[in-house]
């Protein structure tokens, strides 16, 4: 495995497509909106873009209930329009990483609805996971599994002949069946939609709930330390099981059969760094996204804790690290870390804390632009499934999703051709547009592109410096050393330090003897 592979230090760029760019006017983004915003991506400094999925869908998840793997959603455009893409991307030096959906499909989906039609036991049903139901009449469901959006995992079906029929398994919304990946069909199915994808130049796949497709065939009660959300526990039932391990042998195998090194991500929600690596052992995915460091809280322990799990257990099995502070499923990280100027100030000072460490990174779009969670959406326009049935006690991932504003002063701030958008941008964002940022040389946006730009000078690895109190400092090679005071007071600067010329900082440096507080610095050259 080469250590120069592009994989093991790009920095990506996650287009959620519906919020990107609208190129009709309809209120949604589009895949002709996001080519036409390729040279964007460029001009940030990024090395690829990872899209959410585009596939014909009901869109009961916002395109995560896949009813056809190999074609586009019309309200996205056409199978024309994501080759052209991937065609202006490979132009452009950015690669493609496309979003595989393998725990489940949609309700619409061919196979599924051939699964309603057909009797319990057939060949149709094998592809999917249904149950009889527990109780005298089956009308319990096989197990007490709770879906990842709220309420019980199963959903009872009407038989063709009209009676109360099977279960079938849903871990996430009930339009969304898991497929059952020990029957060889299912197998078989998704390496050929990597074929698909791969000859027409996908540079590679992230992969959704990569932990999940293995479920235990006894299908147990979930016991007391089960009922969790956030990262599995080891011993679960439907999460983390071995038996996922083969499916990506397989997958990895297919995919070194093609040119150009193309790569896997995956999404690993796991305990530990330690069980997150075993998904990297050679001959398995690529990378995986570290949501270790992405739920680290904003101290040095917790900082450093998080940097040193992640990089010892991975170089363990020869993987990268990569890092990340938000995505389309979590609350975005300016509002993480405190509301307003604060959030700001911490966001713009992780930012140069994970793009000076080693591995890849995942930028979410907009968070360049330091947009915040949009937390008073109307519950009329809310669509992420868990807001609905958890009775809007969750008020789910819509508050990260919202449109991002490009220019002018109104609403849809140059998403689109008109007013709508899907969501409704917050006015407050009129001052945060890539056009007002653009102009400013303070800004996060630029901030964002000095760091990209000075980025591609940094090797090898990470050495801490001895350091003390809300301060974290490294060095990668001897000239270049990371400093940063996550404390709300300034901090002495680490020895050494003093008089280093500044190469980039998150906030200006005033004094040669202290770091600001919440302040990143880069410093150009390590005084031994």
């Amino acid at each position: 495995m080469s250590s120069s592979a592009w994989w093991r230090h790009a920095v990506i760029y996650q287009v959620y497509v519906w919020s990107f760019a609208d190129s009709d006017g309809d209120g949604i983004g589009d895949l002709p909106g996001v080519r036409s915003r390729l040279p964007y991506l460029r001009e940030l400094g990024v090395d690829a873009v990872w899209l959410n999925p585009f596939y014909p869908s009901p869109q009961a998840d916002n395109g995560y209930d896949v009813a056809d793997h190999r074609g586009v959603d019309p309200r996205f455009g056409t199978l024309a329009d994501a080759e052209a893409l991937i065609g202006d991307a490979h132009e452009l030096g950015l690669r493609v990483i496309l979003d595989l959906v393998p725990n489940h499909t949609s309700d619409q989906h061919p196979w599924f609805r051939a699964a309603l039609a057909a009797p319990p036991g057939s060949r149709e049903r094998s592809r999917y996971l249904f149950r009889d139901g527990r109780g005298p009449d089956g009308d319990l469901p096989p197990n007490n599994w709770i879906s990842m959006f709220g309420g019980r995992a199963w959903t009872r079906i009407t038989e063709p002949d009209g009676r109360p029929g099977q279960w079938y398994l849903h871990l996430f919304a009930p339009e969304q069946p898991d497929l059952d990946w020990t029957d060889g069909e299912v197998r078989a199915e998704f390496e050929d939609i990597l074929r698909f994808w791969f000859d027409r130049g996908a540079d590679g796949f992230r992969v959704d709930v990569a932990h999940g497709l293995a479920k235990d065939p006894q299908m147990p009660d979930l016991g007391e330390k089960h009922f969790m959300l956030g990262p599995a526990p080891e011993g679960h039932p439907h999460w983390d099981l071995d038996e996922v391990h083969d499916v990506y042998r397989a997958w990895r195998a297919l995919s070194d059969g093609y040119p150009g090194e193309r790569a896997f991500v995956g999404e690993v929600w796991v305990q530990s760094p330690a069980r997150l690596a075993r998904y990297l052992r050679p001959g398995e995915l690529h990378t995986a996204f570290n949501f270790t460091f992405l739920m680290a809280k904003w101290t040095a322990a917790s900082l450093r804790e998080a940097i040193n799990e992640s990089i010892g257990n991975l170089s363990a099995v020869g993987a990268p690290a990569t890092w990340v502070l938000s995505n389309h499923d979590v609350i975005r990280h300016v509002t993480r870390y405190g509301d307003g100027a604060v959030g700001l100030r911490r966001a713009r000072a992780a930012a140069l804390l994970m793009l000076a460490l080693p591995g890849g990174a995942y930028v979410y779009q907009g968070e360049e632009l330091g947009l915040p969670e949009v937390r008073d959406l109307p519950d009329g326009v809310r669509r992420d499934p868990t807001f609905a049935r958890t009775g809007g006690g969750d008020p789910g991932r819509d508050g990260c999703r919202v449109p991002l504003p490009w220019a002018g002063a109104v609403p849809s701030y140059g998403f689109g051709p008109g007013p709508v958008a899907w969501l409704p941008q917050p006015p407050e964002w009129a001052a945060l547009t890539v056009e007002r940022q653009d102009a400013d040389p303070d800004s996060i946006l630029n901030l964002y592109r000095a760091a990209l730009r000075h980025r591609r000078a940094l090797d090898g690895p990470m050495t801490w410096l001895p350091t003390t109190g809300d301060v974290l400092a490294f060095h990668r090679g001897p000239t270049f050393t990371c400093a940063v005071n996550v404390g709300d007071e300034p901090a002495p600067l680490p020895a050494g330090l003093r008089g280093a010329p500044v190469l980039l900082a998150s906030e200006p440096v005033t004094s040669e003897d202290s770091l600001p507080p919440a302040t990143t610095v880069w410093f150009g050259l390590f005084n031994s």
